[in-house]
């Protein structure tokens, strides 16, 4: 292995997590709380979106550290990391939140937890009742009254409070990663992340989202034919860019992988974040990343921050196109969500915003012209550029030297020597002369240029004992003045 994949291993193996910090605990953002919180909806165009398409029939896979699925906001893997549940449900690592936070942002359905305690609240208090009126009639010796009619408990799922994601009927695979420590199972990210990724395609998933990050931009080669197999499957495959917080001072792989729709991060002003964001050429949009809130394993909820939140709002619109548009192709979706990007910063294209700031539905119902490629390349071409290596040989090598094989071509005879003759005339004289002249030209050049030079080094030397204003300068006629003449930061021009 070279030095620079060695580099590149090493620091595969403390990958970052791509969100600056858990600010609260599960209870410091109850459920009703939480969905006043979700800011993002409307700023982003994301409720007005759900007029057209809410993600219905798109799979979505999460490669984080795994979903804790009995979440209310979560309904609905696989297990990478040989550390967790088959089905990804275990949150794994330092930082096993981190998964379930991604989760509901993208495809949370809210729940109805406040509906079925009122429902368990109103059936106790009619219970209570209904003893007190049968215990009143038997002291009255008066025939019990009709039992009333049993209230209805609501059974678990979506409702209006809890988070909502912006996908909420879209369904999320979990491809649970063992990050930060040292894996029990012994397989490293390196190895993880390539197996994510094939796992999702060949599970049907048509995006897939990625809130994790290194301080590198360069990614082992056994990554290149994972990704090459999701753009070879048409799949859409988002990345957070990294935060500052965490050290990421640029974009970091696999967000620098061509293809990749990478997403930075804006607060609540609609301004690049500070701490929750970073800066690099492979940004496609920038999206809200601060402040946050998310669910947690349990049933809580916690208020963060990070483009590991950017990014799966953006992966839940495009959940949302490829469902509204199901023959659409890939470089379709990431072009309708480039192109309808609300523009900020400088015109254009830029390393903070991208193309601009998401608007989900602009994304979904603005006419946009088909392009012919992926607006953020494609990691097929990236490879046949930078992949390029001798060809492997893997038979025996032949021995070198004269060939034994007969030739059936005749032999032709070498053409007869002819002496030089006098055709040239006076050319050749010419040229010495024409090159001699050249020569004293240069000669006289380089002679003037090393007066010049000596000049200005005199005069540089004066203006360190004496102020400007006492220089002696030649009389000279034109527009320079006296400064033209004199070495900037004690540098010869």
């Amino acid at each position: 292995m070279s030095h620079r994949l060695r580099r590149a291993a090493a620091m595969l193996l403390s990958l970052a997590l791509c969100f600056s910090a858990v600010l609260g605990t599960a209870g410091a953002a109850q459920a009703d709380a939480a969905r006043d919180g979700e800011w993002w909806l409307k700023a982003s165009g994301i409720s007005n979106a759900w007029e057209v398409s809410k993600g219905a029939g798109v799979k979505v896979a999460v490669i984080d550290t795994g979903i804790d699925t009995s979440h209310p906001d979560l309904r609905g893997g696989k297990d990478v990391s040989g550390s967790g549940n088959p089905d990804g449900s275990k949150p794994l690592g330092t930082l096993p939140e981190h998964g379930t936070l991604v989760a509901t942002l993208l495809a949370g359905r809210g729940n109805n937890k406040a509906a079925i305690a009122a429902a368990k609240a109103d059936a106790a208090a009619q219970k209570i009742a209904y003893d007190r009126a049968v215990k009143s009639a038997k002291e009255a010796k008066e025939d019990p009254p009709k039992a009333p009619e049993a209230i209805e408990i609501p059974k678990p799922g979506p409702g209006p409070d809890g988070v909502l994601g912006v996908a909420p009927e879209a369904e999320v695979l979990s491809v649970s990663l063992w990050m930060g420590t040292e894996n029990p199972a012994g397989i490293s990210v390196e190895d993880q992340v390539p197996a994510a990724v094939k796992w999702a395609v060949d599970s049907g998933a048509s995006v897939i989202n990625i809130s994790l990050g290194s301080t590198q931009p360069d990614w082992p080669v056994s990554w290149d034919t994972a990704f090459k197999y999701a753009e070879d499957n048409d799949v859409v495959v988002v990345a957070a860019a990294g935060n500052r917080a965490g050290g990421m001072k640029q974009v970091g792989a696999p967000a620098t992988i061509p293809g990749v729709l990478t997403v930075a991060g804006i607060d609540r002003n609609g301004k690049a974040s500070v701490d929750s964001s970073t800066e690099g050429i492979s940004i496609g949009v920038a999206a809200p990343a601060d402040p946050l809130v998310g669910g947690l394993p349990g049933g809580g909820y916690a208020d963060w921050s990070g483009t590991s939140g950017a990014a799966p709002l953006v992966a839940g619109v495009a959940a949302m196109i490829r469902s509204k548009y199901p023959d659409m192709k890939a470089p379709q979706v990431i072009n309708r969500i480039l192109s309808t990007a609300r523009p900020a910063g400088p015109a254009g294209v830029d390393n903070l915003y991208g193309h601009g700031i998401l608007d989900a539905y602009a994304a979904l119902t603005a006419p946009v012209p088909e392009v012919k490629a992926n607006p953020m390349n494609t990691i097929t071409e990236w490879i046949r550029v930078h992949r390029r290596g001798p060809e492997v040989r893997t038979g025996p090598t032949a021995d070198p030297g004269i060939s034994t094989e007969k030739s059936s071509i005749k032999p032709i005879a070498a053409p007869a020597p002819v002496a030089p003759g006098d055709e040239a005339g006076f050319l050749p004289p010419l040229l010495v002369l024409g090159f001699g002249g050249l020569l004293v030209l240069t000669m006289l050049g380089g002679i003037m240029h090393f007066v010049r030079i000596r000049n200005r080094a005199a005069m540089a030397e004066s203006a360190k004992s004496a102020p400007v204003a006492a220089l002696k300068l030649n009389d000279r006629s034109g527009a320079k003045d006296i400064f033209d003449e004199l070495p900037e930061s004690g540098r010869d021009v």
